[in-house]
């Protein structure tokens, strides 16, 4: 919890310091090649790629950098997909980007009435016998996360891409996550765990 604390401090202290400026409809006219796995307006049509609509600008530019800078063999974050992706942004147009799909908005997620208790009670609760903090802390109350601290929102994501991004911070396959908070919570969590969190924050509205 204390790392959580003083990571959040850090992060309301510095962030936007080296932020562009995003122009929404400049980034609606850049989506073209985004399209194909995002959806026209964010909404990925398949859970293997995340809804980006709604998404906070600060946490999409700040993913946007560091694919590319994982693209080029320094420590941001690696993928095979986004790379060729990123190669050729500057930093307006990532901006721009993200200023785009923030503005649009993204579609709702039902949460499984068989999920709601369990994953309330680790969401909103955490566990304190096994150190996991409470997902609420980072990601707000409706999972709308923190715009200010580049924490993401998880409301109306795939639950599957969430599940799947658990579980690669678990592994370590993950590592982009500030003062290694999430891969902290991650490596503590189950199976099922991840299961009903995955599905319960989802849903969250």
């Amino acid at each position: 919890m204390k790392k959580i604390v003083f990571t959040l401090a850090l992060m309301l202290g510095v962030v936007g310091v080296a932020q562009a400026q995003g122009d929404a409809e400049a980034g609606k006219a850049k989506a073209a090649t985004c399209v194909a796995c995002h959806g026209n307006d964010g909404n990925s049509p398949t859970d293997m790629y995340p809804k980006i609509a709604g998404q906070h600008a600060s946490y999409l530019e700040k993913q946007l950098i560091e694919f590319k800078t994982g693209a080029t063999g320094g420590a941001g974050r690696a993928n095979a997909i986004m790379a060729p992706m990123v190669m050729g942004l500057s930093e307006q147009d990532m901006a721009d980007l993200a200023a785009f799909y923030a503005s649009e908005a993204i579609t709702p997620v039902a949460t499984p009435e068989e999920v709601i208790e369990a994953g309330e009670a680790l969401y909103r609760g955490g566990d304190l016998e096994r150190g996991i903090t409470a997902c609420i802390a980072c990601h707000s109350p409706r999972g709308e996360g923190l715009e200010s601290a580049r924490f993401p929102r998880l409301s109306g994501q795939h639950p599957a891409y969430i599940k799947a991004q658990l579980q690669a911070f678990r592994s370590g396959e993950r590592e982009n996550d500030p003062n290694g908070m999430m891969r902290d919570v991650a490596k503590k969590l189950t199976d099922q765990d991840i299961e009903i969190l995955s599905q319960y924050v989802a849903g969250l509205r």
